[in-house]
């Protein structure tokens, strides 16, 4: 009897099933090896905790102890003190993590795992190559799954995913410095460049000449804050400054325009409006002339169809759906700048929930700058002032860099900071000398990163949504310039504006899907 229950329970440990033939039997990406000899070889060598540290975070480790002697490792770099065997075991033990990784024995016997550090930093990029594996299997995984769920929008999940990639590459795939020599030939060529170019432009044109003067162009990288008191003019010089851009002769540049605050068609009407000359009241309320309809086709529509203008108006927008779009938007359709509308009205965070709104304006100014910097393409947003404009009791209500609203940070973070002022905004109707400032508009430079400060004054036609260069105000060369309506570069050849003959004015409508109208209104196209 007792042989049979011997047999018996032979046959139960026989497995009825090869666990390597599993679907979910894998085994994620790993390198224990490659985990215990860089953490040895930090024990052993001085220097190599510094290349280590500038590869690997503790969470790229895949064994829970060693992301544990990883981090004391960091807590050691903190203050200052060596890491070795026992300084290594004396901070897991007062941390009390000790027993946690297997005792001091486990943290000796790191050290038996490598003779040198020679060749810590190859066995660190493995490291690193096994984590990323390891978390894209974890994204596919929570795609997938949201991706069967009925209630998903298609926008927020490609926005989710795209954000999380990006995430992955933006926190373990950071760019090494540069040798000064290299950045010397790369300097050189640039001044070369520009040299040959014969064109005192070198970013991005406003279209404004006198400007232009000052600021050579929006420059690539440059966060580019443009703030006033509402009704002001804020929105209309925004769009100008996309449609100059895109409608420039000789630098003609991708336009992106992410409004938070208006709809798309709202945003188009204010261009046609400028483009066509017919005032913004008749555009909006369809009121036209038949001669009127027949100008805002041939000198509105048919010229905006052809520039390469793309307006976003998703609302409550986060800094991570915005990165994803401009990064598309840049390399997929060449825009040269993105104008952001306005920047009080976008999130921080995916959720939308920010405790500190002052942190969370904060942490949106340094991520624009750092998407600036990312695409290589300069980054213009609209901001609100404070009422402090308005308590001044001196009179002078020209605003000042304190005046930004919400954050200090906006101010450190831009590049470049403009105020627009309107003298007859506060019932000043009259210079000093008794002429009619009606439209005068100051468009001050208080912050100029890598150039001089100046006030720049133009003409504002708010009834066509129009700001003019004009040469009467006194503008350092000013002249009309090339903004100027339907006369506006002139004998320029269709789809040179845009690089091709197809490039149309694109509007992304909000992120849900089943609100999107194709068609509603004539001059909308769909996004995709």
């Amino acid at each position: 009897m007792d042989l049979n229950l011997k047999k018996d329970r032979n046959v139960r440990r026989k497995p009825s099933v090869d666990v390597s033939t599993m679907v979910y039997g894998k085994v994620p990406p790993q390198s224990k090896d490659m985990e215990e000899a860089v953490l040895g070889a930090i024990m052993l060598e001085k220097g190599a905790f510094d290349t280590v540290v500038e590869i690997l975070k503790s969470d790229c480790f895949y064994v829970d102890a060693n992301q544990k002697i990883f981090n004391a490792m960091i807590r050691l770099a903190g203050k200052s003190m060596p890491v070795d065997i026992l300084t290594v075991v004396e901070e897991l033990r007062f941390m009390g993590e000790l027993d946690t990784v297997g005792g001091p024995f486990y943290v000796t016997r790191l050290t038996n795992a490598v003779v040198s550090s020679a060749n810590v930093e190859a066995h660190a990029r493995i490291i690193l190559q096994k984590f990323i594996q390891r978390e894209l299997i974890r994204i596919s995984g929570e795609i997938l799954s949201e991706s069967y769920e009925d209630t998903a929008d298609v926008f927020d999940l490609l926005d989710s995913a795209e954000s999380k990639l990006f995430e992955i590459t933006n926190n373990h795939l950071r760019k090494n410095y540069d040798s000064i020599d290299r950045v010397l030939v790369n300097t050189m060529k640039r001044i070369e460049d520009l040299r040959n170019k014969g064109d005192d432009i070198t970013g991005v044109p406003s279209g404004f000449p006198s400007l232009d003067k000052v600021t050579y162009g929006w420059q690539p990288t440059d966060l580019i804050i443009i703030a006033a008191r509402p009704a002001v003019g804020k929105t209309a010089f925004a769009l100008n400054l996309a449609r100059n851009a895109a409608l420039h002769p000789k630098h003609p540049k991708g336009a992106a325009i992410f409004s938070l605050e208006m709809s798309s068609g709202q945003l188009v009407a204010r261009i046609l409006s400028a483009e066509s000359e017919i005032k913004l009241e008749k555009i909006s309320r369809g009121k036209l002339e038949e001669y009127e309809m027949k100008k805002l086709m041939t000198h509105g529509v048919e010229r905006l169809a052809k520039a390469p203008i793309f307006v976003d108006d998703t609302p409550a927008l986060n800094i991570f759906e915005l990165r994803a779009k401009c990064r598309r938007l840049v390399h997929n359709n060449g825009v040269g700048v993105i104008i952001i509308d306005y920047l009080q009205l976008m999130s921080g965070s995916a959720d939308g929930k920010n405790t500190n709104r002052e942190q969370e304006i904060s942490k949106i100014s340094r991520d624009l700058k750092g998407l600036a910097k990312e695409l290589q393409v300069p980054v213009i947003a609209l901001s609100q002032l404070s009422r402090d404009v308005e308590k001044r009791k001196d009179g002078n209500k020209m605003p000042q860099l304190s005046d930004l609203r919400e954050s200090g940070a906006i101010e450190q973070d831009a590049d470049m900071v403009l105020f627009l002022y309107r003298p007859e905004y506060y019932d000043i109707n009259q210079n000093e000398n008794g002429e009619s400032n009606k439209g005068e508009t100051h468009v001050r430079i208080a912050k100029h990163r890598n150039g001089q400060l100046d006030t720049i004054k133009l003409r504002a036609i708010l009834e066509y949504q129009r700001f003019e260069d004009d040469g009467s105000l006194e503008n350092p060369g000013g002249n009309a310039g090339y903004q100027g309506g339907n006369n506006s570069f002139a004998g320029m050849r269709p789809g040179t504006a845009g690089g091709n003959d197809e490039a149309k004015l694109y509007i992304q409508k909000g992120s849900k899907m089943n609100d999107m109208d194709f068609g509603d209104e004539g001059f909308e196209d769909a996004p995709f």
